[in-house]
C-alpha cells in the first residue's frame, strides 16, 4: 500500500493485520449535512479551553474540547443524530463522544494512543470529521514502523480497532498552510459509561 495522502470513493482499509485495523470512509454523510452539523456544533457547544502540566509549567492544550455520554439527558440533538449514524454504519454500540475543535492550522494534537483503561476491551474507536480537511498521521511504534497520512475530509469516518492503541500513535500535526476550523467527533465505548476526557484544568471559552 502506498503511503501519503489517502483518498477514494469507497471505504479504504489502510491496514489490517496483527497490529490492528484502520479503515477510512469518505462521504459517510453528505457535504451539506456535514456543513450543517459543523455550524450547529461550532455555535452550540460550550467549548472548553484546557491547560496541562508540561516540563514544570502549565501550557494551553492547542484545541478546544467537550465530552458527552450518548445516553445523557439533554444531549445536543446533532450529537445524538451523529451518534446514531456512526453506530448504524459501524455496528458498534458507542457510549460516549469526545469533541475537538481545531480553530486553525496551529491547533493540533500530538501523536498519542488512547488510554486503554478508559476503553471497553476490544471496542473500536470511530472519528467523524466536520469542517476543514486536516491530515491525520498514523505511526507504527515497532518495525517496520509504517506511517500513513490520511486527509480527513468533511463527512468522513476513520475507524481504529482496539489493537491499534497498543501498536500505533495517531495525531493531527500543525500546518503552516492556511486552513479553516475543523471539528472531530471521537466515538468510544467506555467501560463505566462515563463521558471520558483527559483530566486537565478546564475553563469555558467562547469560539
Amino acid at each position: 500500500m502506498s503511503q501519503g495522502g489517502l483518498f477514494g470513493p469507497e471505504p479504504l482499509v489502510i491496514v489490517d493485520d496483527e497490529h490492528g485495523r484502520f479503515a477510512y470512509e469518505p462521504d459517510v454523510i453528505s457535504e451539506a449535512q456535514a456543513a450543517a452539523w459543523f455550524d450547529a456544533l461550532l455555535a452550540g457547544i460550550p467549548w472548553e479551553a484546557q491547560k496541562r502540566s508540561m516540563y514544570g509549567r502549565e501550557v494551553d492544550v492547542p484545541r478546544l474540547v467537550q465530552h458527552y455520554r450518548l445516553a445523557e439527558p439533554g444531549l445536543p440533538a446533532v450529537i445524538g443524530e451523529a451518534g446514531r449514524v456512526v453506530i448504524a454504519r459501524t455496528g458498534i454500540p458507542f457510549t460516549s463522544v469526545g469533541l475537538n475543535l481545531y480553530r486553525d492550522g496551529q491547533d493540533s494534537v500530538a501523536p498519542h494512543n488512547d488510554h486503554i483503561e478508559e476503553l471497553a476491551e476490544g471496542a473500536s474507536i470511530a472519528l467523524l470529521s466536520l469542517g476543514a480537511t486536516r491530515r491525520m498521521t498514523l505511526r507504527e511504534r515497532e518495525a517496520p514502523k509504517r506511517r500513513f497520512d490520511v486527509d480527513m475530509v468533511p463527512g468522513s469516518l476513520l475507524t481504529m480497532s482496539y489493537a491499534t492503541q497498543f501498536h500505533y500513535d495517531h495525531g493531527i500535526p500543525k500546518t503552516k498552510t492556511p486552513v479553516g476550523p475543523r471539528i472531530s467527533l471521537a466515538f468510544r465505548v467506555r467501560p463505566d459509561g462515563k463521558a471520558g476526557g483527559r483530566r486537565y484544568v478546564s475553563q469555558r471559552r467562547p469560539v
